[in-house]
């Protein structure tokens, strides 16, 4: 009995709902076949029945307009969106062009302050890159791309756009070492202008490097002009290497020229051939009581010959 009562309402809503599918299907039959019909009256009816429904219906379309308005505003969103990217991509793109111009400017302009320079006219010189830095706390150097094919020799000078850099210290085939004028190694003898006074300048591994052996520490200023003095021909003379200051303890130093953090040319110096010493000899006086000039006369002292100690005479 209860599963007769349970299967009633399934028995009524199948015939129920195949009515009400048949009287759509009629509905919309009519409709297609109304507005298929060719006809001036029928015309009319379609008009008044459009004039009459449609204007009803308007808060029906309310939703469809928003959701059109919705997909257009997403559709343009997408188009901002890759657009946008596409600038940032060549925002980019721009950013790595001026940083390439940037730094082809700047070797430019070291290029020509190293064509500014006035050296003297018998110095010819090589111009190498930096290959690297080999800085540290106990070594302050910088490797050029230039060597012993490049005819680089030891001791030669190098220069940047204005001021010594270093020397030359150690040659291979393709590259070469400069020690820097920071080096605790470095030692060259310097003038200080408009003073004269000479001096070493000593690497100590610093920034500013100081002012040693100097003849009269009193005569020299802050901000006199330092260059190469060209004793022991170490180097050429009258090389730029700075402005003298003075530190917290009132040490001399030097504020090196040369911009140390951008080392990227450098001009490598051919020096002067200097002459060998052969002969360890000839750095030994001549004993002025063993010989005398030419045309003086005079006897030869004995080979053990000492003078006396006392300051008198037995005549």
């Amino acid at each position: 009995m209860s599963k007769s009562r349970a299967n009633q309402p399934e028995e009524f809503s199948r015939p129920l709902r195949r009515v009400l599918v048949l009287f759509v299907m009629l509905i919309l039959g009519a409709v297609f076949f109304l507005w298929r019909i060719d006809s001036p009256r029928v015309e009319q009816f379609r008009a008044t029945l459009v004039d009459k429904v449609v204007p009803s219906f308007g808060w029906a379309m309310i939703p469809v307009t928003g959701a059109m308005s919705m997909i257009d505003d997403f559709q343009s969103y997408a188009r901002l969106y890759q657009q946008n990217q596409q600038l940032r991509d060549e925002l980019q793109q721009m950013k790595a062009w001026k940083e390439a111009a940037l730094q082809l400017e700047q070797k430019n302009a070291r290029l020509l302050d190293l064509n500014k320079v006035r050296l003297d006219p018998r110095l010819t010189h090589v111009t190498g890159v930096v290959l690297a830095d080999s800085g540290s706390p106990f070594r302050q150097s910088v490797l050029l791309n230039v060597g012993a094919r490049d005819g680089i020799r030891d001791g030669w000078a190098t220069m940047d756009g204005i001021g010594l850099v270093g020397r030359i210290s150690g040659v291979g085939e393709r590259s070469s070492r400069v020690i820097l004028l920071t080096d605790s190694n470095s030692r060259v003898p310097v003038t200080v202008q408009p003073s004269g006074q000479r001096g070493i300048l000593s690497g100590d591994n610093g920034q500013l490097p100081p002012l040693d052996f100097l003849e009269d520490a009193d005569a020299i200023q802050p901000g006199d002009r330092v260059v190469t003095s060209g004793d022991g021909e170490v180097f050429p003379a009258g090389l730029l290497v700075g402005q003298v200051a003075k530190d917290a303890d009132g040490r001399l130093r030097v504020i090196l020229a040369a911009d140390y953090q951008r080392l990227e040319f450098l001009r490598v110096l051919r020096s002067h051939e200097i002459a060998p010493i052969t002969d360890a000899g000839a750095l030994i006086a001549p004993d002025p009581l063993r010989e005398l000039p030419t045309g003086m006369q005079g006897p030869l002292l004995p080979e053990n010959f000492k003078p006396a100690s006392g300051g008198g005479s037995n005549g």
